[in-house]
């Protein structure tokens, strides 16, 4: 992980560009990663942490029409997030995590492990699901912030 974030830092920071994390499932974990590598500051502009639906709404302006009719954890939301980060930041590529770490609060349809990332950047927003399975709340939360970096890193190959 800690490579990973390296290698955002200095690709970002090499490109001149600019970055934001949109977070609900990872608690601003994607940042903390980022902000371990020193010269982190010349390219995180900032981190949401959107653990509830009304805190994704307020800071990345997540539609609440979308979160009733797909729910926080869909690939709908995730892209909101994303695309609102970095409208709101007006950062160059901003990264989102929304998802189910566990151990309640999974269902059938969306079980525990099921993670949607977006990036979203100059060449439009990508998307991304996981389903980790059965890593345990640290384990998920720690895969996630791995796939996420690597979004960012693939964000600047495009």
């Amino acid at each position: 992980m800690a490579a990973l974030a390296r290698a955002v830092v200095e690709r970002y920071a090499a490109a001149g560009r600019t970055l934001a994390t949109a977070e609900s499932c990872t608690g601003g974990l994607v940042a903390g990663a980022i902000t371990d590598v020193a010269g982190s500051s010349a390219v995180l502009d900032r981190g949401f942490v959107t653990y509830s639906n009304q805190a994704k709404i307020d800071l990345v302006g997540v539609d609440p029409a979308a979160l009733a009719a797909h729910g926080a954890v869909s690939e709908t939301v995730a892209r909101q997030m994303a695309e609102g980060a970095r409208t709101r930041a007006g950062v160059t590529v901003a990264v989102s995590i929304t998802g189910i770490a566990g151990p309640g609060g999974g269902s059938e349809t969306k079980p525990v492990g099921l993670v949607h990332f977006a990036c979203a950047g100059p060449a439009g927003t990508t998307h991304r699901e996981e389903r980790f399975g059965d890593l345990g709340r640290a384990g998920i939360r720690a895969a996630s912030v791995v796939v996420a970096l690597q979004m960012l890193i693939a964000a600047m190959e495009r």
